[in-house]
């Protein structure tokens, strides 16, 4: 049963109008990204994806990241829009790695050209991530990954109760 949308209000987006399949779109928005006390991203070029009941997911290119941060892994999941994920654990020196904290698609689909070479990381492991100044906040549930920040409103897919939304 799909949930009653909250009503947006100016400057909001409802993530009820996000399109499926999703839709990848350029952002200039300032992406900074911390752990342990060390930027270990920060980029003005970002790409988000939109679909229905998330929140968006952020991919920044792997290229601004700090040498070195980025440790891929052998876990690999499968969307059904953009194809096979790799997941990177971020690695600082003197703090735990944070383990399959983001995910890349080395060859996604045609329909995604957009997110060639760019990383989207889940929010909560991090001591901070920030769009343009905000701390977004985790979509809800640990299992997506997108970013909640004050310009978009759900409810969000992720939650309890929300699986076959």
């Amino acid at each position: 049963m799909r949930p009653h949308p909250e009503k947006p209000g100016p400057g909001q987006e409802s993530v009820w109008d996000y399109p499926r399949p999703p839709r990848a779109e350029r952002s200039t928005r300032r992406a900074v990204v911390r752990h342990a006390g060390t930027v270990v991203v920060d980029t003005s070029d970002l790409v988000r994806v939109l679909e229905t009941s998330h929140p968006p997911t952020w991919y920044l290119p792997r290229t601004a990241f700090t040498e070195g941060v980025l440790r891929p892994v052998t876990r690999t999941t499968v969307c059904e829009w953009k194809g096979v994920a790799r997941y990177v654990d971020v690695v600082v020196p003197g703090a735990a790695p944070l383990e399959a904290v983001g995910w890349w698609y080395p060859e996604p689909d045609r329909r995604y050209p957009e997110l060639t070479d760019r990383v989207a990381l889940y929010a909560a492991p991090f001591d901070e991530i920030s769009l343009d100044g905000e701390q977004v906040a985790p979509q809800p549930g640990g299992f997506y990954g997108g970013w909640v920040t004050a310009d978009v409103v759900g409810p969000f897919k992720g939650g309890p109760g929300s699986w076959g939304w």
